[in-house]
Order: C-alpha cells, then structure tokens, then sequence
C-alpha cells in the first residue's frame, strides 16, 4: 500500500502543521513515510504545496503529477490550480474560504466566484468534497485552527488509509498545550462535517 497526499493552499494557512500531523500519524501506524518541505513563499501569504507519503514501500518524498491519491486545498484557488496533481479518482477536500492575493485586496484583479471553483473542479472530478473550514474554526474558539478543522476533516474522507484516533493524537502532540482543547474542539467540527 502506498498513499499520497498533496497540501496545498498559501503561506499562513497551516499546511505545515498538517503535514506534521499526517506524517506523524502515518509512522505511528508503522507506515515508512515520506515527506517534501512546504515549497513556495509559506512566510509571504504565496502558493504552498507539501507532499506526504506514506506505506509499505515509499522511498521519495515527491510524487509524479496526477498521482495524488488526496488533494487536501487549504485555499479554493490553490485547489483548482492543483488538481494536475491527481485525477479523475483522487479524493479532493477543498475550503471554501478564500485568502486574497494583494492584487485582489488592492481591488486591482477580481477573485473568481467560489461556486466557479467548485465547478472547475467537479468538471475534472466526481469526489470533491466542501467545508468552510474558518467558519468552522472561528465556532471552535478561532480561525487559526482552521488546519484542524481541516484535518479533523480527511480523518472522515472517504476511504483514507488512517485512523480518526490516529490523527487526533497526533495533532494533540503537535499543538502547544494552551491551544489543545481549541484544536481538539476543531478537529471534532471538521470530522463532523464530512462525516454527516
């Protein structure tokens, strides 16, 4: 068995506390995992994208294109610019809540409609499934945990190789003590929503 998960979103956004938390989860199952450094300007709101791999036999932390067994969006834009990394079978978790690039803030360049998004997306791949993460997490207690929402969220994916528990813990073990009950309470919203 081999799994391979692309995070993608912007800078801010958490992918790299994900791809912690994955990771950890999949070596504490006993998986050998893989995983690349978050590529792209993370500290600059820019494009991320951060690859985890994990199973019996994963050797490179990098995956070829349209091979991504999940495609975790952070960000919708981000999402639809990155679904070349899987196909037509990829499981797809997307956020619906935008983060704007400058030029849009600016009022210089217009953000596509989100339900255009989502439709790009359909049009290529019948398994995508919607949240809205930070409106989750600011229930939750904040929008930071938005990441947690987000992870609590693949555990309820449809055929993902890992555990709800083995996520959880994981993410228990990542977060800073003060923020755990705000992150577990996170994680639960997220789980819920795709799992009802």
């Amino acid at each position: 068995m081999k799994y391979t998960i692309q995070i993608v979103g912007v800078g801010g956004q958490g992918v790299l506390l994900a791809s912690m938390v994955l990771g950890n989860a999949a070596m504490n199952r006993g998986y050998k995992v893989a995983m690349s450094e978050v590529h792209g300007m993370a500290q600059r709101g820019g494009s991320v994208l951060s690859t985890v791999r994990f199973g019996d036999e994963v050797i490179s932390p990098l995956e070829a294109d349209g091979c991504a067994d999940l495609i975790m969006g952070f960000e919708p834009a981000e999402t639809v610019r990155n679904m070349p990394l899987g196909n037509r079978d990829t499981a797809v978790l997307m956020n619906l809540d935008p983060v704007y690039p400058s030029m849009v803030a600016a009022g210089f360049e217009k953000y596509p409609e989100i339900d255009d998004l989502i439709k790009s997306v359909e049009d290529v791949n019948p398994n995508l499934v919607t949240l809205d993460a930070t409106k989750l997490a600011i229930e939750a207690g904040k929008a930071v945990a938005a990441n947690a929402v987000m992870i609590g969220a693949v555990a309820a994916m449809k055929d993902f190789p890992l555990m709800k528990e083995d996520l959880l813990e994981a993410l228990k073990a990542q977060v800073p003590p003060k923020f755990l009950d705000l992150n577990v309470r996170a994680f639960e919203m997220g789980y819920n929503a795709v799992k009802n």
